[in-house]
């Protein structure tokens, strides 16, 4: 997957100003897909090029102009070919796994540390994706929240497996 198809799948939902898919992603993609304001631009920018969105401008006043973005035929064409390809394999880069891998010479107590702040981290995750307000009609919403689950069940599974790792860990203590 890549970038615009998250893009044009934002914007087949509904029309959306760079600003309000920065939004988007933040508030429904993000457990699964990240993208910074400026990548999404830049790829507004590109979907633009290629003919896949049509922007509209609206003037306002006392604020900068709104461009809002919207699928054109082929930016739909598109959209459907990414959804009919293959699923793509994994590529998984996990920072904190990699961390992990290599945290030995932290000693027992460097690594519980570690341990720690990852699981922080992924309860704040899971608070965030709490909040996430579900869709409640439709086949769009049944998906929407499927992901969401998954989020949700992912962040669950990493806690419990990392109390496990962290028993694993102080078995080592001297």
């Amino acid at each position: 997957m890549q970038l615009r198809h998250a893009i044009l799948g934002l914007l087949d939902i509904a029309p959306q100003s760079g600003y309000d898919l920065g939004r988007a992603f933040a508030g429904s993609v993000a457990h699964f897909w990240h993208a910074d304001q400026s990548q999404i631009y830049r790829t507004i920018d590109r979907l633009e090029t290629d003919g896949a969105v049509a922007t509209e401008l609206i003037v306002q006043t006392g604020r900068p102009d709104r461009r809002v973005h919207e699928l054109t035929d082929a930016g739909r064409a598109e959209l459907r070919a990414w959804l009919h390809s293959p699923v793509e394999a994994p590529l998984p880069k996990e920072p904190f796994l990699a961390r992990l891998f290599f945290a030995e010479s932290l000693g027992v107590e460097g690594v519980l540390a570690l341990l720690d702040e990852r699981a922080d981290a992924v309860r704040a995750e899971r608070e965030q994706l709490a909040e996430i307000p579900r869709a409640t009609q439709g086949l769009g919403a049944v998906l929407r929240t499927a992901t969401l689950d998954a989020g949700l069940r992912a962040a669950e599974a990493e806690l419990s497996w990392l109390a496990d790792v962290r028993i694993s860990v102080k078995k080592e203590m001297p």
